[in-house]
């Protein structure tokens, strides 16, 4: 009787047990897969939408100091000067090297209920230029004495000056002793090109952009809009693949465009600002 019985009871095989050992592998490793893929896209829309943010942020700053660009109080009794043109814009030659530089003049006051007078007038100059990256790239090979190479992007700087009305210069703003002006403070790094265009009443590109000294120093104030562009590129590794990719041609600059056998992201923010001040400084 306890022998039959024996011969009753179900069991599991070595053979079941390493076939439902593989299954499980196999389900784990299509899981794992699936979820690699869902996760690398995640991260790629994340960097994807943080570079154009942050290039989206830059160009908004710009973009409200371009509005402020001529503006003066009533009443304002700064001299003029040559140095005060509202809007001065520094085309790059070398595109390898440099990008647009633009200078933004306008005026300001300070107010002190127990001085004479209590109302200064002032005028700022700020300042948006690009110089090559300090950043190193620490995938290239180190240079002699342990240091990597610097990446091969540009960083975007700002500064803020007051005029010195006494000795018709702008101060040093590391020497003025002012709390509201400062030297050129980093903005960005992994910036491609930056430019900057001015455009008149008729929707033409002024060119090249006025200065007090050039040939088209008539048309400081004819300025109605600017248009910016600044090409931005994520700071790792975006595409699968390495192949050459075209860098976004800035406002559709040709001369600009360039060819990058690399695998980052890139993307061209553009905008354009309204200079409305400086009609009514004719």
């Amino acid at each position: 009787m306890i022998k039959k019985n024996l011969n009753n009871i179900a069991g599991v095989t070595l053979i079941e047990i390493l076939i439902g050992i593989v299954i499980s592998v196999l389900m784990m490793a299509a899981m794992f897969t699936s979820y690699n893929v869902v996760n690398n896209s995640y991260s790629k829309v994340v960097d994807r939408a943080k570079v154009s943010s942050q290039g989206r942020d830059y160009v908004g700053m710009m973009l409200r100091d371009i509005r402020n660009a001529g503006f003066t109080y009533y009443n304002d009794d700064v001299k003029a000067s040559s140095e005060h043109a509202p809007l001065i814009i520094t085309k790059a030659t070398n595109f390898n090297t440099e990008c647009d530089k633009l200078d933004i003049v306008y005026g300001d006051v300070d107010y002190a209920k127990n001085q004479t007078p209590k109302y200064v007038y002032q005028r700022y100059k700020i300042t948006y230029e690009c110089k090559k990256s300090k950043l190193q790239n620490k995938s290239a090979p180190p240079l002699p004495g342990g240091k990597f190479p610097p990446i091969n992007a540009f960083a975007i700087y700002k500064s803020k000056m007051i005029w010195d009305k006494a000795a018709n210069v702008w101060k040093n703003p590391i020497t003025d002793g002012r709390d509201d002006t400062y030297e050129p403070q980093l903005l960005a790094d992994y910036i491609e090109d930056m430019v900057f265009l001015p455009i008149d009443e008729n929707g033409m590109m002024i060119s090249p952009p006025p200065t007090p000294s050039n040939a088209n120093k008539n048309k400081l104030y004819e300025i109605k809009t600017v248009d910016i562009g600044i090409t931005i590129r994520s700071s790792k590794n975006f595409f699968r693949e390495k192949r050459d990719r075209k860098k976004n041609k800035a406002l559709n600059n040709t001369v600009r465009t360039k060819a990058k056998d690399d695998r980052y992201f890139r993307d061209v923010i553009t905008v354009t600002a309204h200079a409305r001040n400086l009609g009514g400084n004719k």
